[in-house]
């Protein structure tokens, strides 16, 4: 995922944690809630506030997480051994409750054609039961929008939906604009809680086996013409989406400070891109 370091927190945080419950929210989404002793100090910025989620793998027998330093984690993190070393992947917050000290965290599932999730955190997600251990690293946000945006443009596959849904609510309730959100199927779609000025159109693919996901949102998002050069545009998911829907915007007037995106996996791939 792409980092902004200015949004970035001069210190992130790394807070242990454990699974509540996990169940299946929606048709293509695992729905994981998690406590901890100090979960209910995370720094919610709202958005799409963001964190590195470190899960065990299935071959561990334990737990184990190193001891990091600020934003210089990385090497601690590759310093042990990579028998014990957990899984790490970018999550994004869909829901944080302090009062209660619970957070949620929304994994994307896609199978293979047995039916069985693919990845190793949507696999973890889904067989994750309640006392689970995982630990996360506060990222804060990379959603950057001007304070002088006449509009606001947002575009997503399926992946991006927890930061498209923290986005809508955390817009201003005077913004205008566009957000454009795809998904599988039609029981994916839900109620955003976005500003009367911005319109919310949602993509349901037609073939869910065969079409390749941000592919119907780049197609939408290539139809949409930014009314000046002030507008703001925020486009993340498959690789695609975000680097050909970056220049699409680029080309239609907004420069390139006004437009943040993170293609932050590839559908030929089928992993992540290392952020």
């Amino acid at each position: 995922m792409a980092k902004i370091p200015r949004l970035m927190p001069e210190a992130p945080r790394l807070f242990r944690a454990r699974v509540l419950r996990s169940v299946r929210h929606t048709p293509s989404v695992q729905r994981v809630t998690v406590t901890g002793d100090d979960l209910h100090e995370f720094p919610f910025l709202g958005f799409d506030h963001w964190f590195r989620l470190f899960v065990p793998r299935p071959d561990q027998d334990a737990f184990r997480m190193p001891d990091l330093d600020g934003r210089r984690w990385w090497p601690s993190f590759l310093a042990i051994p990579e028998a014990v070393r957990p899984h790490c992947a970018n999550y994004t917050v869909a829901a944080f409750r302090p009062e209660t000290g619970e957070l949620d965290v929304d994994f994307v599932v896609h199978c293979d054609h047995d039916g069985e999730p693919e990845g190793r955190a949507a696999i973890w997600a889904c067989g994750a039961r309640p006392g689970d251990e995982l630990a996360m690293l506060d990222q804060g946000c990379i959603f950057d929008c001007p304070d002088d945006a006449s509009e606001v443009v947002v575009a997503a596959e399926e992946t991006g939906l927890p930061a498209v849904v923290g986005i809508a609510a955390s817009l201003p309730r005077d913004a205008v604009g566009r957000i454009i959100q795809e998904v599988p199927t039609a029981a994916d779609v839900r109620v955003l809680d976005a500003p009367t000025g911005v319109t919310v159109t949602w993509i349901v693919r037609a073939d869910t086996e065969h079409d390749v996901p941000g592919r119907a949102a780049l197609a939408e998002l290539q139809r949409y013409v930014p009314a000046d050069d002030r507008g703001y545009a925020f486009v993340v998911g498959e690789s695609r989406l975000a680097t050909e829907g970056r220049r699409h915007l680029h080309r239609a007037g907004l420069p390139k400070t006004r437009i943040t995106f993170s293609g932050f996996w590839k559908h030929d791939a089928r992993q992540a891109v290392p952020a």
